[in-house]
């Protein structure tokens, strides 16, 4: 099939979407597929431009600025984006081009409009990847109000990039609930797609612990974005708890606008136990995780909608056991306690987090046989594999492919 891959991110981004769409892309590419991926370049001066990528077809199209930049300036740009791409697509090499499948990752919940216009002029279906409910998540932690404007405009852009789809893969089973509604009109399908991730070999990093001064210290790892959806400032007073176990370090890597606030955090608090360090490209995160040994996942426990985070899946590809601070009821602590790869806490206890802190870096007899089910788990359920037989499934579902 000829497939169409609508993003905001894609590499030479470093960000956890960057690596997923890269690593589905070729994966569609390794089955037979022939797929373009279709991608914002908000720093690009030619309308567009096109370039193979490790085999695969990656269409930059110019755009407004969407990242690093305040709410209000993101809003508008993510609300031109898709837009601006079209009237750019429409001058490019591809313009005339059938597709037989249109397929595109929310976040952003802007590329409604994009996979819309590509839909109709192919007569083709479309396949919404949903790793991100906005705004529920952000009424959910009191970012905006239920019924205010902002609300109900995001709202709006929402319920319009699901009308768009004809199927919507959700990250776990719990979100099925949420569009139930949108799925019960005809010709409509919702299925749990879950995250992906190539397997990855060791190809050595820029960050060497062993120089650093958490060197010889057992080490706890965030690797990924740092927002306000993560809730990152309990994992600072766990350290603080802890700052007399000199035999403990902890290492967050990564980028985001939490970022800057956590780590002047760490530094007023003379948190010597904590190292902060710059997002590192993608075929580091092997080489980095390779010399820490549990890995950390935060939610703000006042999400109502799950997640299962892309660093998740990449602790678990390192054999990491994992230490989540999560939302109660969310499908990822029933996994993580099922399949025996970590510890989960779902309270604003900082004692809960230490107690389970100290149970996975003191019981060393286990990490072998926890490192054995995690690297199991991922090759389980987090195959690229997989998540491409079904996405093609659903798009051949109305008979054409």
């Amino acid at each position: 099939m000829r497939i169409a891959l609508i993003a905001d991110t894609y590499p030479p981004l470093r960000t956890s979407g960057a690596v997923q769409l890269r690593d589905l892309s070729q994966e569609l590419l390794r089955q037979g597929h022939d797929v373009t991926v279709m991608v914002p370049a908000p720093e690009q001066r030619q309308l567009w431009t096109l370039e193979k990528l490790n085999g695969v077809s990656v269409l930059r199209l110019a755009a407004p600025r969407t990242k690093d930049i305040n709410y209000i300036r993101r809003t508008l740009g993510e609300f031109l984006m898709p837009f601006a791409m079209l009237r750019n697509l429409r001058k490019s090499p591809l313009a005339a081009v059938h597709w037989d499948g249109a397929v595109w990752y929310s976040p952003s919940i802007f590329l409604g409009p994009m996979a819309k216009a590509l839909k109709r002029a192919s007569g083709c279906q479309g396949y919404l990847i949903l790793r991100d409910i906005f705004p529920e998540w952000a009424a959910d932690m009191g970012k905006m109000r239920r019924g205010g404007l902002p609300y109900q405009f995001f709202k709006r852009i929402e319920q319009y990039q699901y009308a768009v789809a004809d199927t919507i893969g959700v990250q776990t089973p719990a979100n099925l609930a949420y569009l139930q509604a949108w799925a019960a009109q005809p010709g409509r399908r919702l299925e749990v797609l879950q995250n992906w991730l190539a397997d990855a070999p060791q190809s050595g990093t820029s960050l060497t612990l062993a120089d650093s001064p958490l060197a010889g210290r057992t080490i706890f790892v965030y690797a990924g974005n740092m927002g306000v959806a993560q809730g990152m400032d309990i994992l600072l007073d766990l350290a603080e708890r802890l700052r007399e176990r000199h035999d403990l370090g902890f290492l967050f890597v990564g980028r985001g606008n939490e970022a800057p606030r956590l780590q002047a955090n760490a530094q007023a608090r003379r948190l010597d136990n904590v190292i902060f360090h710059e997002e590192l490209e993608p075929w580091e995160i092997p080489g980095l995780l390779a010399q820490c040994h549990i890995g950390l996942v935060a939610l703000d426990p006042r999400h109502q909608t799950h997640n299962i985070p892309g660093k998740f899946l990449t602790y678990l590809q390192a054999g990491l056991p994992v230490l989540a601070r999560i939302n109660p009821g969310n499908d990822l602590a029933e996994l993580i306690n099922r399949e025996g790869v970590g510890r989960v806490c779902t309270d604003d206890a900082v004692d809960t987090l230490q107690r389970l802190a100290l149970e996975l870096a003191d019981n060393r007899a286990e990490w072998t046989p926890t490192a054995d089910r995690c690297r199991a788990l991922f090759a389980k359920l987090f195959s690229p594999v997989a998540a491409v037989q079904q996405i093609i499934a659903a798009l051949k579902a109305d008979g054409r492919g």
